[in-house]
């Protein structure tokens, strides 16, 4: 059965559409995102663990959010210059969204369900990570404090779990 995570589109932050089944395979770090935030520093840590992980089949996809204190109220180009400009970004961007309520992306209202948080089926603030094995199933909920550097050693865990059955498998 295919995942619903792979019948999700999204707008790049250039305003194409871009089918997430495009990540398929892949284990995908899904972070609703701000610029103006405490925690845009962030953005530099998420860049390092995609250039460590990208080759071993990991993508973070960043969707910009204006729905806490009004931290991202640029429009594509501004967001894109501070991604790019302050942090060296150069994992996929996608348009602006909301994340909670009844315009919240269908994405988002789904991976709350699948992976509620404290607060239950929203999220509190900016960061809130999501990550989703290579089928598309989330499998973890990373809270807005925590920072990439946690996510690296999950991830070295989990990335080596999935290339040593991997290498038996093949034997």
């Amino acid at each position: 059965m295919t995942s619903p995570f792979f019948q999700f589109t999204a707008d790049s932050l250039a305003g194409q559409p871009v089918s997430l089944a495009d990540y398929s395979g892949r284990w995908v770090l899904v972070v609703n995102t701000a610029s103006q935030c405490g925690f845009t520093p962030q953005y530099a840590g998420l860049e390092q663990l995609y250039q460590k992980y990208r080759d071993k089949g990991l993508v973070i996809l960043g969707f910009p959010c204006n729905q806490f204190g009004g931290q991202e109220p640029g429009d594509a180009s501004d967001i894109a210059q501070t991604c790019q400009v302050n942090y060296g970004v150069t994992f996929p961007m996608f348009a602006k969204i909301d994340v909670n309520g009844a315009d919240a992306h269908p994405l988002f209202h789904w991976l709350k369900a699948a992976l509620p948080g404290l607060l239950g089926q929203s999220i509190k603030w900016n960061f809130t990570k999501f990550l989703l094995d290579p089928e598309g199933k989330p499998v973890k909920r990373f809270a807005t404090v925590t920072k990439p550097e946690a996510i690296d050693r999950y991830l070295q865990a989990k990335i080596r779990s999935q290339h040593s059955s991997t290498a038996r498998a093949g034997e």
